[in-house]
């Protein structure tokens, strides 16, 4: 429900719509830069709303104009439409259709509350609602699930901003077990930086009962796996945040035979640029040291992913106002706890100053037709809750408002 702000003057987004829009992607989920058929239907949405439509960034990409008067102040808008390679297991009716593919992060109903702001906020602009000038740049963004080298990356390489640009720039994303229409903030870091880091040990193979003829690189890959947490608890100030997981260790065929390599890959994540170095500074020297201590070889490959999402202060405070105007001040968190997930909006942020929210998804976990409460994204039980849609649409529509105003 709509709190405390006056909407009577607020044309208001079409909740049957998104809910339509919403299952239709989620029934047809799309990878990342393989959103065909998902940004065919936002460009077509789009085009029939009256926005200039642009295809094609990013592969995948789609941007809506509308544009007025003389042009500014310019606002951008951010969803991104990219699903994730998960078998779905909710049994819901709208359920993927493809098998291994899954909406289990919420884009689809990112992409949904986007379209129903775009409908309205095009009737506002008609009907005198939006100011005497300003342009609205509405980024429909593939592939933010791919790490490093995900779409909002490749769209600023492509020019996204020289082409489309903008002087502000807002992204929401849904939060499970957080109550339907309460929205969370934060100035400064957000959300922390994502690295991969691939690490190899070379060694001398041999056999199993013969080990003194050998170089066994499994003894330097465990020792890393322990000594990694040194860093954390010893080289990291321990009011800082730091991650160091180790997702992956793989070496060797068989039981009895020393193996010539064995490798790991790492997960580093920091909420502060100056960790984020000091991270990569411990782990090269660390793998490097535990390598030479058992007389073998090292390779460190560090392949550098999103970096801190970092929120503008006059930007979080403008939409921390019109949430709570929208929703009311008890709906509202100015000082969300940050999050060590990451997010590739954050590059955007590093060019253009903005915010990125939080909107609650209250329970949405499904398993064989039972409920089972919050679910976190990235999950097969995991679905957007389309009680999200409204609140999140009116959102986007009072902050076009509110911006345009100014």
């Amino acid at each position: 429900m709509i709190g405390s702000m006056n909407t009577q003057d607020l044309i208001q987004p079409d909740e049957a719509a998104m809910q339509s829009w919403r299952r239709t992607i989620h029934q047809h989920p799309e990878l990342g830069f393989a959103e065909f058929a998902t940004s065919r239907l936002v460009a077509e949405c789009l085009a029939q709303w009256g926005y200039e439509v642009h295809t094609g960034i990013a592969v995948t990409g789609v941007v809506g104009t509308l544009r007025w008067g003389d042009g500014t102040p310019r606002l951008g808008l951010r969803a991104d439409m990219d699903a994730l390679p998960i078998q779905e297991l909710t049994g819901l009716p709208w359920a993927s259709r493809t098998p291994g593919q899954m909406h289990a992060c919420g884009h689809d109903g990112h992409t949904a509350m986007l379209l129903g702001a775009a409908q309205a906020l095009a009737r506002l602009q008609q009907d005198g609602q939006l100011g005497a000038n300003g342009t609205l740049q509405l980024i429909f963004q593939p592939a933010e699930e791919l790490g490093g080298g995900g779409g909002a990356r490749r769209m600023l390489d492509e020019g996204l901003l020289e082409r489309f640009p903008c002087d502000a720039l807002f992204a929401m994303h849904n939060y499970p077990g957080v109550p339907v229409g309460h929205f969370r903030f934060r100035e400064g870091a957000f959300m922390a930086s994502s690295d991969r880091v691939l690490i190899r040990f070379n060694g001398k193979g041999g056999h199993g009962a013969l080990p003194h003829l050998a170089v066994d690189p499994m003894l330097p890959a465990a020792a890393t796996v322990l000594a990694l947490q040194s860093i954390v608890g010893r080289n990291v100030d321990p009011v800082e945040a730091a991650v160091i997981s180790v997702g992956r260790i793989s070496a060797g065929d068989t039981y009895n035979v020393i193996p010539e390599s064995a490798e790991m890959e790492l997960s580093v994540r920091a909420l502060r640029a100056e960790v984020r170095e000091r991270l990569e500074t411990r782990i090269r020297a660390l793998a490097e040291g535990q390598a030479a201590a058992f007389g073998a070889g090292c390779e460190v490959h560090y392949q550098r992913g999103y970096p801190v999402l970092n929120n503008s202060a006059q930007e979080t405070r403008l939409a921390v106002e019109v949430a709570r105007e929208l929703v009311g001040p008890a709906c509202v968190m100015d000082d969300s706890p940050p999050i060590s997930g990451s997010e590739d909006f954050a590059f955007f942020l590093q060019q253009v100053p903005g915010c990125y929210l939080l909107i609650g998804n209250g329970n949405n976990g499904f398993g064989g037709g039972e409920h089972l409460g919050p679910c976190s994204v990235h999950n097969p039980h995991y679905d957007f809750n389309d009680a999200c849609l409204a609140p999140g649409a009116a959102f986007w529509l009072a902050l076009g408002k509110r911006y345009f105003a100014r």
